[in-house]
């Protein structure tokens, strides 16, 4: 008999732009992630990580802090 253990698909996003998991990603913390990301979303260098499901996916946002000007 085998257990096939199903894991729930991770979905990055920051701001309007979600990343769907895909083979290259898996296995990775989501601090690793946010590695690989911020090569082209540098807003996620900094930025809070935040998890929640829903709809059967594993959301995790990465919400950019504001920063200050001047």
């Amino acid at each position: 008999m085998t257990t096939e253990t199903t894991r729930t698909p991770r979905i990055f996003k920051t701001g309007a732009i979600r990343i769907v998991e895909d083979e290259t990603m898996t296995g990775l913390s989501n601090e690793e992630v946010r590695q690989i990301l911020v090569r082209t979303y540098p807003e996620v260098a900094h930025a809070t990580i935040r998890e929640r499901e829903q709809d059967g996916f594993h959301y995790v946002e990465y919400l950019p802090q504001p920063g200050r000007k001047g």
